[in-house]
């Protein structure tokens, strides 16, 4: 009797606790950020399949939604003949939603396009070195916080996010993910 006592009271916690949880989303869906018709920038980071830096370019949708395109380039020599290079086209949709004036956080699935190259790559499956190309296609989404500057009347908007993917190609698949910090003028 008192280990049914006991599972009805955990029950009970999980039921508040998945109430109190769509309650916050609901609270937090009505708090909409305000999403800027164009903005242009740079958008800086890396990750183990990814792009280092970006051009980037997001385009308001409606109040809460935009598309953000980002096209980026990344190359490293390793010396000894050895060095790859990627260029990529990524493209996200994002929800925004305001946490307090000026500062929001945004969340959206995506995609990215890529092509890459290698010289001299050591294959461990063939135990050889080899050169080579393709493409990488790659799905995922994009989670960060961003402060709008143009309430204090400025064009500015700074962001800080994550956006993991899951790459399909011989050289870069796999899952992998990477922070980027990002500036844009906002028109």
């Amino acid at each position: 009797m008192e280990r049914l006592i006991f599972d009805l009271i955990l029950q009970k916690k999980q039921t508040m606790k998945n109430l109190l949880f769509i309650i916050c989303l609901i609270s937090f869906s009505t708090l909409n950020a305000q999403v800027h018709p164009h903005a242009l920038g740079l958008r800086a980071g890396g990750s183990n399949f990814g792009t280092g830096g970006e051009l980037s370019y997001q385009m308001g949708i409606n109040e809460v939604n935009r598309l953000e395109l980002d096209l980026g380039f990344r190359g490293r020599n390793y010396g000894h003949g050895v060095s790859n290079s990627t260029f990529a086209l990524s493209a996200i949709y994002h929800w925004a939603f305001n946490i307090t004036e000026g500062l929001n956080w945004y969340i959206g699935p995506g995609a990215q396009l890529g092509f890459y190259r290698y010289n001299n790559y050591y294959n461990e499956k063939d135990k050889l070195y080899t050169n080579g190309s393709g493409i990488a296609i790659g799905i995922g989404g994009q989670i960060g916080l961003e402060y709008d500057f143009s309430d204090l009347d400025v064009p500015l908007l700074l962001s800080l996010d994550t956006r993991p993917m899951w790459s399909f190609s011989n050289y870069y698949g796999g899952f992998g993910y990477g922070g980027a910090f990002a500036i844009r003028y906002i028109f």
